[in-house]
């Protein structure tokens, strides 16, 4: 039996397959350690999504591959020459292979290198699992997406839709709580077209999710605006159930209709437009995220500008901005791209507007007073989220799944500042 260290990178679906191959390996008789310098053999889940997370996969797989590797996630499945390129002796995992883990991991104990990137007949619902959270229960609810974006290597990885049955998600649910998870995030490759294979959709599913009778709070994951024009008002009810986080985060990408059409996103900014406004209109406070990517390859500074002004209409509360990269084997990997310099001007004015956007959504909650749940270990303490799932910070002694009283008092541009005003 093995010592294994495991890490992952990337989204929440990334380290939810960590958190089932950690669950799997424990089953399987190995233990489990918390760094690489006491052990036997190594994994990293990895994220290909873009080239600066790509080249820390590889920094992180030359640096590991002293011992035993097995490297999983999405890199190997989009990239396998390129995780061979930096270490030939490493075996693989892809994200919809969890089933061949143990067979990947006693196979490259005895110093064979084995590839299992093929997609296994195991359902990713209901393994077991160690909690990377306590607190927090990461719950996948389907794998693979309906889309066909021009820049995006996670098709390459995932494949097409794969949906979850609602009565098996439900269980996995009902365990994470048994097992004392506060919040239970429902995740995927895109939320937005769960259930579109299988007959039924996301708000059928929260719905459900919700009608367990426990305190827990439910936070809806990613989903692409694409398909919400089939779900939103329905969507926009399922929200009103008090366990639902009031969050969404809904990647527009872009303020120009002609980018999002060279992207092939399959949505306009209208799209985008009209599904802030619903939430807004339907709840005072909401919560919305959302992504942007600059510089692709046929973006103008024109569009740029529209991108610019779309941000100062709607106001997201979040937005994850990221420079274009080409990754391989995307359609748009191979046209001509915009110079790297040019793309480092343009995130540069969009950070400036997203801070300024940041900041003042932020100050407009000072004075608000609310139960907060602390779920999160940060470098700074203790991290809690109110209804909006607001990040919220306070100097007073909290633990970890506790719900306080908070009145906030301060802001910076990334979260609020707290106190406890109450012992709840």
């Amino acid at each position: 039996m093995a010592k294994i260290f495991v890490e992952a990178y990337g989204c929440s679906a990334s380290f939810s397959d960590s958190e089932m191959i950690s669950g799997l390996i424990l089953n399987g008789g190995h233990t489990l350690v918390d760094n690489s310098s006491e052990s036997d053999l190594n994994i990293v889940v990895t994220c290909s999504v873009k080239d600066a997370t790509a080249n820390k996969m590889i920094h992180r797989i030359k640096s590991l591959k002293t011992k035993p590797l097995v490297v999983a996630g999405c890199l190997p499945k989009a990239e396998k020459s390129t995780v061979e390129k930096f270490s030939e002796n490493a075996s693989m995992l892809g994200p919809n292979s969890l089933g061949k883990t143990l067979q990947v991991i006693d196979s490259t104990l005895k110093g064979t290198k084995k590839i299992a990137l093929e997609n296994s007949d195991l359902s990713k619902v209901g393994l077991p699992k160690v909690r990377l959270n306590p607190v927090v229960g990461i719950v996948e609810i389907a794998s693979g997406c309906m889309s066909e974006c021009t820049f995006c290597q996670t098709k390459l990885s995932k494949g097409d839709l794969s949906s979850y049955r609602i009565g098996d998600i439900v269980r996995q649910v009902q365990t994470e709580i048994n097992d004392g998870c506060k919040e239970v995030w429902l995740t995927s490759t895109d939320n937005g077209c769960y259930g579109f294979d299988i007959n039924t959709d996301l708000p059928t599913l929260i719905d459900t999710v919700a009608d367990i009778p426990h305190e827990f709070k439910i936070r809806v994951g990613m989903m692409n605006p694409m398909y919400m024009a089939r779900i939103k008002n329905s969507l926009i009810k399922s929200f009103e159930n008090d366990k639902v986080f009031k969050f969404l985060h809904i990647p527009v990408q872009s303020g120009s209709d002609k980018v999002l059409n060279d992207m092939k996103r399959g949505h306009t900014v209208e799209t985008f437009r009209d599904i802030v406004k619903k939430a807004r209109e339907g709840f005072p406070k909401f919560t919305i995220s959302t992504d942007i990517i600059v510089g692709f390859p046929s973006e103008t500074n024109e569009d740029l500008e529209r991108t610019k002004e779309l941000l100062k209409e709607t106001r997201p509360d979040v937005v994850n901005l990221s420079k274009y990269s080409a990754r391989p084997g995307t359609e748009a990997s191979e046209w001509e791209q915009i110079d790297a310099l040019e793309v480092k001007k343009r995130s540069k004015e969009i950070f400036d507007v997203i801070n300024q956007i940041a900041l003042k959504n932020n100050q407009k909650w000072i004075g608000w007073k609310g139960k907060v749940l602390f779920d999160e270990k940060t470098d700074e303490g203790i991290k809690g989220r109110n209804f909006a799932y607001k990040p919220i910070r306070v100097d007073d002694k909290v633990k970890m799944g506790q719900t306080k009283n908070v009145e906030i008092i301060d802001v910076t541009l990334h979260s609020l500042v707290g106190k406890i005003i109450s012992k709840s």
